[in-house]
């Protein structure tokens, strides 16, 4: 089984962020950086699948020259390959944009599964998975929190906003899978020091014959930036025998019941 999975690297979600002044956009040069969170759980999603099926896990991922950290991570988790997409007028990109360097990328190789987060904790636009199926011209599962195979089609539960589903999807497709699809494993010194080792290209767009990708071809720009209210105390009901009634009525002024 063919498995491409798509990373990313991003500012570490725990450290506090920096917005450009004149662009508004997040000042990647000042924070630490680390492989998406949630692509740790597609990689391991990819893993065992090959582990199940045979093939290989092949990871593909689109940023600066740094974003090899990301790529080395997963190869030391166990991918076998890895595919980096940079070139300085990438900077900037949007969703779709985005999602067509990938599409080309993951496309010069046949493949079985593509697998995905469900959206960068860096962008949170969740629309990538669902573009790049478009692009490659495939079925999309979303919001994956199990993902089994027999070799030949997936057996997907997929969350939903009233519960969850079980979808039999066939083969190829893109899968994205959410935070508790699965436990990731920790690289171990052996596979770290055997990611340096691995096959690893490098493309700029160009070489996907690609042309008028990237910041200055995007979609959309940020304007202006906004802080967002302050979050106001809260109200403390001290119960003297009508406290009971008088969240009710708070409730219901609030509109929750």
């Amino acid at each position: 089984m063919n498995v491409v999975v798509c990373v990313k690297l991003v500012p570490d979600p725990d450290s506090v962020g920096q917005l450009d002044a004149t662009t508004h956009r997040l000042r990647r040069d000042l924070a630490e950086s680390v492989l998406d969170p949630g692509d740790e759980f597609g990689v391991e999603a990819g893993l065992r699948l090959v582990e199940a099926h045979g093939g290989e896990v092949r990871v593909v991922s689109m940023g600066p020259e740094r974003a090899m950290e990301a790529v080395r991570k997963a190869l030391a988790m166990g991918a076998a390959r890895g595919v980096l997409v940079t070139d300085d007028g990438l900077g900037g990109s949007d969703a779709l944009t985005t999602a067509k360097v990938l599409a080309a990328a993951i496309g010069r190789e046949p493949f079985d599964v593509v697998i995905t987060a469900t959206e960068s904790t860096d962008g949170y636009t969740g629309i990538v998975p669902q573009a790049l199926a478009e692009l490659l011209g495939v079925p999309a599962v979303t919001f994956a929190t199990g993902v089994v195979s027999d070799g030949t089609a997936l057996t997907v539960t997929r969350q939903t906003e009233s519960g969850s589903e079980t979808i039999l999807a066939g083969l190829p497709c893109v899968v994205s899978v959410t935070a508790g699809v699965n436990e990731p494993r920790y690289p171990s010194l052996r596979g770290i020091m055997g990611a340096k080792s691995k096959p690893m290209d490098h493309w700029a767009p160009a070489d996907l014959g690609l042309e008028g990708v990237g910041g200055a071809a995007a979609g959309q720009t940020v304007v202006s930036v906004t802080a967002a209210e302050e979050r106001r105390a809260g109200e403390v009901v001290t119960d003297d025998g009508d406290g009971a009634h008088r969240i009710v009525l708070l409730l219901a002024r609030a509109r929750v019941i």
